[in-house]
């Protein structure tokens, strides 16, 4: 069974003296189930002083959109904050809430694509030690689709938003540790980092492999089947389609009734004034290769050279 960041960091007393931050879900757990938070308040040594969570909340009770500050996990009686919110400043810890803390400490089941926001999230809460003079302490988990491929789409500057903040490819292949070397070493967040590697994990792992229970990282999230097929299906969201048999892909929805097809244009994670197909494939290039009629193969060979380059840069950050 691999032993994550997690597991070692309790076993091994990794966070003792520190009064911490949690940003972290319900996935945070170990073999057993017990919550990272949980885990924290019982240590020897440790001070839980705040619990921060994304989109759905630290256990995962909190409703779309909405906004938690000032309210007290049951659990821990640890004061807890959103980090999601109506605007994209709600992505990002408080400074007020801290002031009082060492470190943040982030344990979130990542599932592989750049589109799945935790690790911009934790990008963002890299940013905000780093602003604070903080620790930040990674808790490596499994890529549960594997770290050995990298495919989609690379964003271009003036194409970030909360689905790609950073020049990474769409598969990237990364651990949530690799992900945080590589936003320091590149992209200038210069916080006080400390990833704690897992034990036993091979790149070319699968979810499956790994022996942990697979804990649903989002409602929708609920298989690794789901998150294998996501870095492709998840380009729907830029589009009027939904999900549905028979549409493996935008090519094919477009083919299929383009009388109907249209573009996504309403907002899209906070942003109004780019195409949401944009934001989700890192440029205007896919959108505007779809339309002139492009197959899937031509498409896909766009994106290879800009793959080749991320793979390339991200080779110097890899722990495993």
């Amino acid at each position: 069974m691999v032993k994550t960041g997690l597991v070692r960091a309790i076993d091994e007393g990794k966070l003792k003296g520190l009064r911490v931050g949690a940003i972290c879900n319900p996935t945070s757990v170990d073999a057993k189930l017990r919550h990272l938070a949980d885990l924290l308040h019982q240590a020897e040594g440790v001070k839980l002083a705040a619990l921060f969570g994304p989109e759905h909340g630290v256990r995962g009770d909190v409703q779309y959109l909405e906004e938690v500050h000032g309210t007290v996990d049951p659990r821990t009686g640890v004061p807890e904050h959103s980090l999601y919110g109506q605007d994209f400043a709600s992505l990002t810890p408080r400074d007020e809430h801290l002031q009082s803390l060492d470190a943040l400490v982030f344990d979130i089941q990542d599932v592989g694509s750049r589109y799945y926001t935790y690790l911009a999230t934790m990008g963002l809460c890299m940013q905000a030690a780093e602003r604070n003079g903080l620790r930040f302490v990674v808790l490596d988990r499994p890529n549960p689709i594997g770290g050995a491929s990298v495919e989609g789409g690379v964003v271009h500057e003036g194409f970030e938003s909360f689905v790609g903040l950073w020049p990474i490819a769409a598969r990237h292949g990364l651990t949530a540790g690799e992900c945080a070397l590589l936003l320091k070493g590149e992209f200038g967040i210069d916080c006080d980092l400390d990833v704690i590697e897992m034990d036993g994990w091979l790149r070319d792992m699968l979810f499956d492999q790994t022996g942990l229970p697979w804990i649903l990282p989002s409602p929708n999230m609920p298989t690794l089947d789901t998150a294998l097929v996501y870095p492709g299906l998840c380009l729907l969201e830029g589009t009027n389609e939904a999900v549905r048999l028979g549409v493996a892909c935008i090519v094919h929805a477009r083919a299929q009734d383009p009388a109907k097809f249209a573009w996504r244009t309403e907002k899209y994670e906070f942003v109004e004034t780019i195409p949401a197909i944009d934001l989700l494939a890192g440029s205007e290039a896919f959108r505007r290769g779809v339309e002139a009629g492009k197959s899937v193969t031509q498409l896909c060979d766009a994106w290879d050279a800009e793959c080749d380059a991320f793979v390339r840069t991200r080779s110097t950050y890899l722990l495993y």
